[in-house]
């Protein structure tokens, strides 16, 4: 299930305002994006990497290099 701004509800709102906060819109356009990027963003989790990481996967792609 995603959310209105097209990334997995179960990443929480906190994640989904800073992912949106920071211009991403889709969990397609953090294909390659490092982690490490990701993680400074505020908001943005542990568990909330992981989720993504693993949506990301199910359609083929991953997040960038930590």
């Amino acid at each position: 299930m995603t959310s209105e701004a097209g990334f997995p509800r179960s990443i929480g709102a906190p994640a989904t305002r800073a992912l949106v906060g920071a211009g991403y819109r889709e969990l397609s356009q953090l294909a390659g994006v490092p982690a490490a990027e990701l993680k400074k963003l505020h908001g943005m989790g542990p568990k909330a990497l992981r989720l993504l990481q693993e949506a990301l996967e199910q359609q083929g792609l991953s997040l960038g290099p930590a």
